[in-house]
């Protein structure tokens, strides 16, 4: 049986005529709405019998207590499958489907089996509002499928060994006591330390709730889910595309200060390349695999063969060493389960800034590590999340542990306190050692952002060398590092910080050099926008992104729409402005009104966007003329 439930606002349905002789007989082929319910399209296969219907009922039920939903529609839909069931049978298995339904749902109707019908549903728009199923008579059992099973990813034994592998849990603390989990006296300041272990052991990655910041990059217009294209896929509005550059433009730049070589490299790759296939199955990933001519292609889940492949082709001395290749990838591409997927929290494609540093041995790379580890706390501090806003994991074999106990303890010493650690008896990847800085969200997901790892295989797997001191070639070892994480999870963990500031009484906001319009000049009058357009213009040329409200509305109206936008410093003007010269600036994050010269305000807003990008403003500068977006 193939099963299609989909979490709908509404649904019309008409019947219209018989499809098949023994179509069911009905009173009435008035228009039926439903609405607030789950629709289950169902299919009946050859072999499917009561047994089915019982297990696609129980498989209906716990969709709907997912979802929170209590009225059903069981609507029998044969354009789900080519494997079809004789009529007669079909329709036994579609009434007992709805029988056994009866049994847990408080409202349960089904459409006419066998009739030509005309519908129109609205699905509701969260992570969760569609799933399939099949669901097979041998295991008496539902499978999760997607909607297109020709594009399902191709799973590497890395992610399939990932699943199983034992793993011991610890929490280590600073000076190197490592405590079982189990063990571990957690304190009220280990809340959100205690969440990453018990989201990390249970390694359950469903989301069965919105988290907050889907509601806040759709009321926001920062960006939204594509029903054009594939789940996982983003579109990202004027403001969060504005966002997400600076992001990228910073990221890259600090990168290139350390000593990154910015290269950049195909999406997709031949899945029989040896070294690609072998790589492949060592890192946990799913992916999207491409017929192309007589080769099979897959797009990249991330920058490092292209990396590795750019580094084997080059003449590399003992003297060049540590050298560093680098890209920002838009994009890599995994193929994760729909169920994971939520927001910009967890993507099929997604926006990597990936960094490679090559090292002609352990010891250069456990210096480097120490660089990069600073970095990335730079990189994350400046975009806005402090260390208090991160927990800390970091994972490594039994072996590097007792021979490195004294590098991996300075670590920890430096994020200041206790981190999770997962340790392994053997080693299952390539990398004997990785961190991760997580945030931790207020639904309990964990979400990596800056990362860094020790890789002793792929050197030589991919014939990488250097010629030592000596005249012998070597292989390198290899750290894989992002100073921030993916782009677009540094923009969830923002929004989903500022919700948590709201709830706890504070003003949500994002740094001042993120934040889309950093100054709304109001205009009380037509006659007053003269005066605003000159002081936009010194404050455009002073590289500050203004833009007026000249709208036909009230002022307060315009004000509190600028607060609802989070913009920081809101100006009005009207006839004493004009007449003085003076601004009376409202400061947001502040709550309070300041008199202030322009060139006060301009200070005092190049004083906090030091040293960051500057990009200018990507919609138009007057609001009136602005398209709204139906977000």
């Amino acid at each position: 049986m193939r099963l299609l439930q989909l979490h709908s606002d509404f649904i019309e349905y008409e019947p219209i005529e018989k499809e098949i002789k023994s179509a069911e007989e009905i009173q009435s082929k008035a228009k039926v709405r439903l609405e607030d319910l789950v629709v289950a399209f169902v299919a009946v296969e050859t072999g499917d019998d009561e047994s089915v219907a019982k297990a696609a009922a129980g498989e209906i039920k716990k969709y709907m207590d997912t979802v929170k939903a209590s009225r059903l529609l069981v609507y029998p839909y044969a354009h789900l499958s080519s494997d079809l069931a004789a009529p007669d049978v079909a329709a036994g298995v579609v009434r007992a489907v709805e029988s056994y339904a009866r049994e847990s749902a408080s409202e349960v109707h089904r459409s006419p089996f066998g009739w030509t019908k005309s519908f129109n549903i609205k699905v509701k728009g969260h992570p969760l509002a569609e799933n399939a199923k099949a669901i097979s008579k041998q295991a008496g059992a539902a499978e999760e499928v997607h909607l297109h099973e020709h594009d399902e990813g191709k799973e590497s034994t890395a992610l399939k060994n990932e699943e199983k592998l034992k793993s011991f849990w610890y929490i280590l603390q600073p000076g190197g006591t490592l405590t079982p989990v189990g063990e571990y006296k957690f304190k009220k300041q280990d809340a959100s330390l205690q969440t990453l272990a018990n989201y990390e052991i249970s390694k359950n990655r469903a989301v069965n709730q919105q988290p907050e910041h889907v509601r806040l990059m759709k009321k926001m217009a920062i960006a939204d889910y594509e029903p054009a294209s594939d789940v996982g896929n983003m579109r990202f509005y004027p403001k969060g595309r504005l966002m997400k550059s600076l992001i990228e433009q910073y990221v890259t730049r600090r990168v290139m200060e350390y000593g990154g070589i910015e290269v950049e490299t195909p999406i997709m790759y031949d899945s029989k390349h040896p070294s690609m296939e072998s790589y492949f199955n060592r890192f946990p990933a799913r992916q999207y695999n491409i017929q192309s001519d007589n080769k099979q292609l897959f797009l990249r889940f991330a920058a490092c063969f292209g990396q590795f492949l750019i580094a084997k082709d080059m003449n590399v001395s003992y003297k060049h060493m540590p050298f560093k290749l680098y890209e920002l990838t838009r994009y890599s591409f995994r193929r994760e389960k729909s169920g994971e997927l939520v927001g910009l929290r967890r993507l099929r494609a997604f926006t990597m800034p990936d960094c490679h540093a090559f090292c002609k041995d352990l010891a250069q790379a456990k210096e480097e590590f120490r660089k990069r580890f600073e970095l990335s706390i730079s990189v994350l501090n400046a975009l806005g999340l402090q260390n208090e806003d991160v927990e800390m994991a970091i994972r490594f074999t039994e072996d590097f542990w007792n021979e490195n106990k004294d590098f991996i303890t300075e670590l920890i010493n430096r994020f200041g306190r206790p981190v999770l650690a997962e340790v392994w008896k053997e080693r299952f990847f390539y990398f004997t050692l990785k961190w991760e800085f997580n945030y931790v969200d207020g639904l309990g997901k964990a979400s990596a952002l800056s990362t860094d790892q020790i890789d002793v295989e792929n050197g030589k797997r991919y014939g990488i060398e250097y010629v030592d001191e000596d005249g012998t070639k070597k292989n390198p070892i290899i750290l894989h590092n992002s100073p921030s994480g993916a782009v677009e999870r540094v923009m969830y963990a923002l929004m989903e910080k500022a919700a948590k500031v709201s709830k706890t009484g504070g003003i949500p906001s994002f740094p001042l050099w993120l934040a889309h319009t950093q100054v709304r000049i109001i205009s009380v009058a037509k006659e007053h926008l003269q005066f605003c357009d000159n002081l936009l213009a010194q404050l455009s040329a002073n590289q500050i992104r203004a833009d007026v409200d000249d709208r036909d509305e009230s002022v307060g109206k315009k004000i509190r729409e600028s607060e609802t936008e989070w913009i920081r410093y809101t100006i009005v003007i009207g006839d004493k402005e004009v007449a003085s010269g003076k601004l009376v600036v409202r400061d947001r994050n502040e709550g309070k009104q300041r008199e202030m010269t322009v060139q006060e305000l301009i200070d005092e807003v190049k004083a906090q966007t030091k040293d960051k990008p500057y990009l200018p403003l990507n919609l138009p500068r007057y609001v009136s003329v602005r398209p709204q977006i139906m977000a």
